[in-house]
C-alpha cells in the first residue's frame, strides 16, 4: 500500500488532510481515485490507513485504522552540526535522518562561513525540516527528527549537556573514537555528537565542549568532510548500540 507522511496536526476527528506536495503526488503522479486506500504516517510513531475521499489541491480521506509503530532506534542521537556552505547541510540532514538521528541542531561556529539574518535562517531551517520529512518517508522511519534553528555553539553547549555519551569530533590530537567507546560498561540510550563546519572546530570550541563533559575524539588518519563525518559516526553508534547492530 502506498505510504505518505503527514504532520500530526493534519489528522483530526478521524480525517486526514494531505499537504499540497503530497496531494499533488496523489493526484498527478499516482493518479489515485476516491475510494483508494493509502497509509499516512504522522511522523510521531503512528500509521493511519486512510480511504481517500476528495482529490484536489488538498486531498482528504477518512481514517479506517490506526497502528502504532516501533521502528525507532533505542539510541537517541542528537547531532550538533556546524553549518557548512551551499547545500551540504541538506545532504547531512538527509543522511542523518536515514541513519536514525533523533534531532539535528545546526551550529553557528567560529569557522562557519555562512552568515544570514534571522529571517533567512528560519527559511533555511524550514527547508532542512522538509528534507528530514522526505528522508523519513523514504527510509520508512516512524518519527520525523526535529531540525532546529541555527544557534551559536556556546548556547547549544549550555542547553544540551550530555547525560550519557557526548562526542566531539576533531581532526586535531585526540584519542581514537574506538578507544573512548570501548571501556563503556553501560549501554547508552542517548548521545550528543558535535561536528564542526568545513575547516573544523576552533581550539576554544573544543575546549568548551570538553568542559561540558564531551569526549574529544579522532576519526583516524583520514580527514573527513563535514558532510561525511557526522553520518559516519552515526552509523558507528547505531551499529554498536542502536538498531543497525541488534542493540535493542
Amino acid at each position: 500500500m502506498r505510504r505518505f507522511t503527514v504532520t500530526p496536526e493534519r489528522i483530526a476527528q478521524g480525517r486526514v488532510a494531505f499537504d499540497r506536495d503530497e496531494s499533488r503526488h496523489l493526484v498527478h503522479v499516482l493518479r489515485l481515485r476516491p475510494g483508494d486506500t493509502v497509509i499516512a504516517s504522522d511522523g510521531a510513531g503512528h500509521d493511519y490507513t486512510v480511504r481517500l475521499e476528495t482529490l484536489g489541491e488538498t486531498a482528504t480521506g477518512t481514517v479506517l485504522e490506526v497502528a502504532a509503530r516501533e521502528a525507532e532506534s533505542p539510541l537517541a542521537v542528537t547531532l550538533l552540526q556546524g553549518v557548512p556552505k551551499g547545500d551540504r547541510m541538506e545532504r547531512i540532514v538527509r543522511a542523518a535522518t536515514e541513519l536514525g538521528v533523533a534531532r539535528v541542531c545546526p551550529v553557528l561556529a567560529e569557522r562557519t562561513v555562512v552568515r544570514l539574518d534571522a529571517a533567512r535562517w528560519r527559511e533555511r531551517a524550514r527547508r532542512w525540516q522538509r528534507v528530514a520529512l522526505e528522508a523519513t518517508k523514504q527510509s520508512r522511519r516512524a518519527v520525523i527528527p526535529a531540525v532546529d534553528l541555527p544557534r551559536p555553539l556556546a548556547e547549544w553547549l549550555t542547553d544540551l549537556v550530555p547525560s550519557e555519551l557526548g562526542l566531539c569530533v576533531w581532526e586535531g590530537s585526540a584519542p581514537s573514537m574506538a578507544t573512548v567507546l570501548e571501556p563503556r560498561e553501560r549501554v547508552p540510550r542517548s548521545a550528543l555528537l558535535l561536528v564542526g563546519p568545513e575547516g573544523g572546530l576552533a581550539q576554544t570550541e573544543v575546549d568548551a565542549a570538553r568542559a561540558q563533559g564531551m569526549a574529544v575524539v579522532s576519526l583516524g588518519p583520514r580527514t573527513l568532510r563535514t558532510e561525511t563525518a557526522g553520518p559516519a559516526v552515526l552509523a558507528i553508534l547505531q551499529a554498536r548500540w542502536g538498531d543497525m547492530g541488534g542493540g535493542r
